[in-house]
């Protein structure tokens, strides 16, 4: 937690220092040995360095502006013990520090050592510095650091809510290609689309969360809405809970969890990477990643990562095709902070699969009956995504900064597709083929200022953020001739000729508007950190149709946040936190008769509380919540429908690092309780939520060997409990494991540095419903699972 420095007049602090040198004593003396723990300083004027890391720190610091005047600093990142820190943004200063008191420094000129004085060490530090964050705990799987929107970054064992973020190491030794693959390590989320579907889709802590609803770099609508590509982030993310306060509203409406994703900076060491890149049984490519520092102090970087990659999956004739190009520009300055990332990505799928939907009162299909694709051959996912966000950070003096981002993004979707609803125990359902068109217009942008400072012993930081999220989208569709198939022994139909009907055009303008505040504040040194806050937020949408009266909601709330650490000891963490969301109303899928209808914006509420404990290479946090929200659920004539409220509670336990020598896990598990509550008339009331498990658990292990250097296995396996399909608890599907398997080797080929990998996921290639339902019921469906598949990359170092 960020602390100013001494508001203490400078005089003061130089008597105490005169005095400690009078009378012979070390500088040691009044400052007790510190523990090294991890920090992360951005570069910029010297004065505004030493006092974030100050504040980082928990310690006192008086500077005259004098001594910093014209000095700039590239900052660091890693771990540091106090004296070391300061020591290392100082090196070549000609400046030094003197303990003033306990846990208190003056910065004086450097002096030659007398007798009985002694004056901090040269220290070697291993660090970053100006670039891309490194702040990896024990294993590098998970990063100590997460982005909490307006509140910045903070140490995982610093926030008041349990998150954890995953590295671009992890993730490309674990050859993820998408979002679905990052996820798939947290038990709390779960995939609720079929992979090869036209989207991808989560659910977290039993509630839905849409890819438009993921951050970037803390801003939300920038990313592709229905699939974003793996190899051009640095960091993943996943916040649990509703997060107003942080973030403003999430477009989509999603509460149970957020995710953010970090850009890819350059670092101090030029790097060239080539990857290639295999799935089975044909899809192959590669993925370039090219990063360098240029001009005095290294202060400008340029990061460019461009990927490929096509061929057959194991579905039946399903294709997959994805291509991104994202290039990130950053400058650091004395004062001045700024970055550009600009990207494009394109992804097309033939014969996407398609979620299962079943009549009412049916027997849930065994899924080990499903062998082959049933989507038509000639249905296909046409997504493309331009976007582009630029950030800044300006010191306006060592205690004050205003930062701000601006965001777009143009999107351009094509499907031609049809549902899959089974109406009979053969596995029957009708093909209704149906073209559907969106083009979305995003600008996104925030702005804030962001301050440290004293009251007396209270240290605070104050942040003040205003957020605005306008999206526009125009939905068009047309209607084609029926056919029959079948869920077992599809059917290849004919390729749709002629329409038979055009849908009626849709225009939705939506405008996320919102003012926070939010105080930090720091007791009994920076062991007890309480954050209040609230944001005032408006929601506006104006839907139009041709033909149907115009859809207009305007709606105001204000939201409070209460968060609060308590560091009990250095390893243990305790904290709480109590957050409400004002959310827009859920919009009816396509698949729904009322179909591009948009219901009101609703309240949720969240109540945490959970202890984490930190053992310095091995860190586990287990907590308790409850979430309550509206309901919806797609009644007998297909219309969705707002009904009662869903209460999700439960018990998280998450754990990830390096408890034994060459071994690493990353895991854990959810018990959760997902109720029905206050339905029309209590029909469902006390029933399971629909797509709710009661338990998830994962546990993933990785064990250096030994006699081999350089060489490594891995496993995984992912438990899902039962889940209802159906308000009424009638229709359940069974839980389902998951095994994967994995090795990578890492060597010298010449000069140059090799690392080959290999995995297999779901190793058994047991089918299985992995997904009963969207647990918020706008969509309907089982998604079935992938079949075994086969990855393998080879990269190079040049």
């Amino acid at each position: 937690m960020s602390r100013s420095p001494s508001l203490r007049p400078l005089s003061t602090q130089l008597l105490r220092a005169g005095l400690l040198l009078a009378l012979g004593l070390p500088a040691s003396a009044w400052a007790e040995e510190s523990p090294r723990r991890s920090f992360q300083v951005g570069g910029g004027s010297l004065g505004a360095v030493l006092t974030r890391f100050a504040g980082q720190a928990g310690v006192s610091l008086s500077v005259d502006p004098a001594l910093v005047a014209g000095r700039s600093s590239l900052g660091l990142e890693g771990e540091y013990a106090v004296e070391e820190g300061f020591a290392a943004l100082l090196r070549g200063s000609g400046l030094t520090l003197v303990p003033a008191g306990p846990g208190s420094y003056t910065l004086v000129h450097q002096i030659e050592p007398v007798e009985g004085v002694q004056v901090l060490p040269e220290t070697t530090v291993h660090g970053q510095g100006l670039g891309m964050v490194d702040d990896s705990y024990a294993g590098g799987q998970v990063s100590r650091r997460s982005t909490l929107g307006m509140l910045g970054e903070r140490d995982y064992m610093e926030t008041p809510l349990s998150v954890t973020s995953y590295t671009s190491e992890l993730l490309q030794n674990q050859q993820a290609r998408t979002l679905a693959d990052a996820v798939a390590n947290d038990p709390s989320v779960r995939s609720t689309n079929p992979a090869g579907g036209r989207f991808e889709q989560f659910s977290v802590r039993g509630f839905s969360l849409y890819n438009s609803d993921v951050a970037y770099g803390g801003l939300y609508g920038v990313l592709p809405t229905y699939s974003i590509d793996m190899e051009m982030i640095e960091r993943v993310d996943i916040l649990k809970g509703p997060g107003a306060l942080l973030g403003g509203l999430a477009p989509n409406g999603s509460i149970g969890g957020g995710v953010n994703i970090e850009p890819k900076r350059a670092g101090d060491t030029p790097l060239t990477e080539f990857t290639a890149l295999y799935a089975s049984p044909g899809q192959g490519g590669g993925h370039l990643d090219i990063g360098r520092r240029f001009g005095e102090g290294q202060r400008f970087g340029v990061r460019l990562n461009a990927l490929r990659q096509a061929g057959d999956t194991e579905w039946d004739h399903q294709r997959i095709e994805r291509e991104a190009t994202v290039l990130g520009v950053d400058m650091q300055g004395d004062r001045t902070r700024l970055s550009l990332d600009l990207g494009h990505q394109q992804r097309d799928v033939d014969a996407p699969m398609e979620r299962v939907g079943l009549a009412a009162g049916l027997k849930v299909p065994d899924a080990k009956d499903v062998h082959h694709n049933f989507a038509q051959p000639w249905s296909y996912s046409r997504a493309k995504d331009t976007f582009g966000v630029v950030r800044g950070e300006y010191d306006l003096s060592d205690n004050w900064m205003l930062h701000g981002a601006l965001g777009a993004r143009k999107g351009d979707y094509d499907f031609m597709r049809h549902a899959v609803q089974v109406v009979n125990s053969a596995g029957r359902f009708t093909v209704s083929p149906r073209a559907f068109q969106r083009e979305e217009d995003v600008v996104t942008g925030t702005v804030g200022v962001r301050g440290w400072f004293d009251t007396g012993p209270v240290g605070h930081t104050l942040n003040v953020s205003l957020n605005r999220f306008d999206l526009t989208f125009d939905n068009n569709g047309a209607r084609y001739a029926s056919g029959i198939s079948n869920l077992y022994q599809p059917v290849a139909l004919p390729e749709p000729g002629a329409p038979l009907a055009l849908d009626s055009p849709v225009h939705t303008h939506t405008v996320l508007s919102s003012l926070a505040l939010a105080d930090t504040l720091s007791f009994v040194d920076d062991t007890v950190l309480l954050t209040l806050g609230a944001r005032l937020q408006r929601v506006e949408v104006d839907s139009s149709e041709p033909g149907e009266p115009d859809q207009r909601y305007d709606e105001h709330a204000t939201s409070p946040a209460v968060g609060l650490v308590w560091r009990s000891t250095d390893q243990l963490s305790l904290y709480f936190n109590y957050m409400e969301g004002l959310t827009q109303g859920q919009t009816a899928p396509e698949t729904a008769n009322n179909a591009g209808k948009v219901f009101a914006p609703y309240r949720s509420k969240q109540l945490e509380v959970g202890a984490k404990y930190d053992m310095g290479r091995f860190s586990t946090t287990v907590s308790l919540f409850r979430i309550d929200k509206p309901s919806y659920y797609t009644d007998a004539q297909n219309n969705l429908s707002a009904d009662g409220e869903q209460r999700n509670q439960g018990l998280e336990i998450s754990l990830f690092g390096e408890p034994l020598e060459r071994v690493r896990v990353l895991g854990g598990a959810m018990f959760l309780d997902a109720e029905q509550t206050r339905t029309a008339n209590g029909r469902n009331d006390g029933n399971r939520a629909i797509g709710a498990p009661v338990v998830n658990a994962n546990l993933g292990v990785e064990w250096d060997l030994p006699a081999v250097d350089g060489l490594t296995l891995s496993a995984r396996v992912i438990h899902t409990g039962n889940q209802y399909l159906d308000a009424a608890n009638r229709q359940k599907i069974d839980a389902w494991q998951r095994y994967d398997l994995g090795a990578r080797y890492a060597l010298k080929l010449g000069d140059k540095d090799l690392t080959l990998r290999a995995s297999i996921e779901n190793i058994l290639d047991k089918t299985y419903w992995a997904s009963a339902n969207v647990p918020d019921g706008t969509a309907t469906g089982l998604t079935l699972s992938a079949p075994r598949t086969w990855l393998l990359s080879a990269t190079m170092g040049f």
